[in-house]
């Protein structure tokens, strides 16, 4: 097919966000956002604290100088990437702003595949595989960053997997950054474990969390870091500081009260949160019905608000449309979705292979109206405007589906 605009090819500058709420952000965290001091590099206090609280309820007490905030989850793992220097290790494929980072500073970046049952963490036989393959050839990897709940993958990793990866990970001295962003947002929390690293191996992993994942809207950039109990813990703590002092990152003083807000998890929060993880779950469960009723390769969505699909069973269908590779299938998918649809190789998959994430924010309407009335029915999947883009979606992946049996049926034997 013809590329209408080159020029949005490029991996970095034309890359995907975080797949978004869709929905306008609750009144209370409108009305939270207010200030205009200037926070201090790190985060100020208030918002600190309510970083702990968070954490402490999720069984990871912190104490007070174990913490750090910045704007944005980007911001904060270049920090950490530089203060630890080396080179990097990530899944693939993995989220689209992690390797960005890494090589901004000039180190290498080492994708390691995932097991066939979820992504997110690397299978631990082929990280210590990569991991001594790297230093073979001189390399000096010293990080690990994964997701339990991952984007873009949408899987939950088990405990087992997570345990026996960070202990391989540990026993090659590497220290483990945990991508915890999406760690609330579980479609089934009361049947799906999540356990993370630092929960495993609290010496060795630094967790850190997008707030845009659970609580932020996108145009509000905030994250927050918690560092291990230790001397390394806080000789990193304070060379992140070091760098994000100067880079001048500093939250804005309206996002920092809005995200200390949200982070003490009032019952307008946690009732927000919980109602729009039904309702991305239930879109999710219904765009996965439709891809893999075409023959498409997705694994069941877990968690966030997205899924990732592999459509090589596809490729004759979409090769007779001009679609041949990743990037080809992103011009053609967003068109005809009318919508954001990354390629695989965003996220570090190959360019060859046919895979593509759709996020679900989409499906939910087009105005604030029609959003929140997704939110608030009972039956989501019923509105017009829903099924609507869900018919879309069915459509032109069962055209897709139609085409490939028809030409299988034309082929000679």
């Amino acid at each position: 097919m013809r590329r209408t605009e080159p020029e949005g090819h490029g991996p970095v500058r034309y890359g995907p966000p975080l797949p978004g709420h869709g929905l306008p952000p609750p009144p209370g965290l409108v009305a939270a956002a207010t200030g205009t001091h200037t926070e201090p590099t790190g985060g100020g206090a208030a918002l600190l604290d309510a970083a702990r609280g968070y954490w402490t309820r999720r069984g990871l007490p912190t104490d007070h100088d174990r913490t750090v905030a910045a704007p944005g989850a980007p911001a904060l793992l270049l920090a950490l990437t530089a203060a630890l220097g080396g080179d990097v290790l990530v899944p693939r494929p993995c989220a689209a702003w992690w390797t960005p980072q890494a090589r901004l500073l000039g180190a290498s970046v080492f994708p390691v595949g995932t097991p066939a049952e979820c992504g997110g963490v690397p299978d631990p036989y082929a990280l210590l595989e990569t991991v001594r393959r790297v230093r073979a050839e001189g390399g000096d990897p010293r990080l690990l960053v994964l997701s339990v709940a991952d984007d873009p993958a949408a899987t939950v990793a088990p405990p087992e997997l997570v345990h026996e990866t960070i202990e391989a990970a540990a026993g090659e001295g590497l220290h483990i950054v945990s991508d915890e962003t999406w760690r609330d947002t579980l479609h089934e929390p009361q049947d799906t474990v999540l356990i993370g690293p630092a929960e495993m191996l609290p010496d060795r992993v630094t967790v850190l969390t997008d707030l845009g994942g659970p609580f932020l809207p996108a145009g509000w950039p905030a994250a927050i870091a918690r560092f291990p109990d230790n001397d390394t813990g806080t000789l990193l703590r304070d060379r992140v500081l070091d760098v994000l002092t100067s880079l001048d990152a500093r939250i804005a003083a309206p996002v920092a009260s809005a995200a200390a807000y949200a982070l003490g998890e009032p019952d307008e929060i946690t009732r927000r949160l919980a109602a729009s993880v039904r309702l991305h779950a239930s879109v999710a469960a219904a765009a996965h019905r439709a891809l893999t009723a075409a023959g498409a390769l997705v694994r069941p969505p877990r968690a966030g608000r997205h899924l990732y699909a592999d459509l090589g069973p596809l490729r004759s269908a979409l090769g007779a449309l001009g679609v041949g590779d990743a990037q080809e299938l992103e011009d053609f998918l967003s068109v005809r979705l009318d919508m954001p649809a990354p390629g695989g190789h965003r996220f570090g998959d190959d360019l060859g292979a046919l895979r593509v994430r759709l996020s679900t924010g989409p499906f939910l309407g087009t105005t604030d109206d029609e959003r929140m009335a997704s939110l608030v029915s009972p039956e989501p999947l019923e509105l017009p405007h829903v099924k609507r883009r869900l018919s879309l979606l069915g459509s032109t992946f069962g055209d897709l589906r139609d085409d490939d049996d028809a030409r299988r049926r034309e082929s000679p034997r």
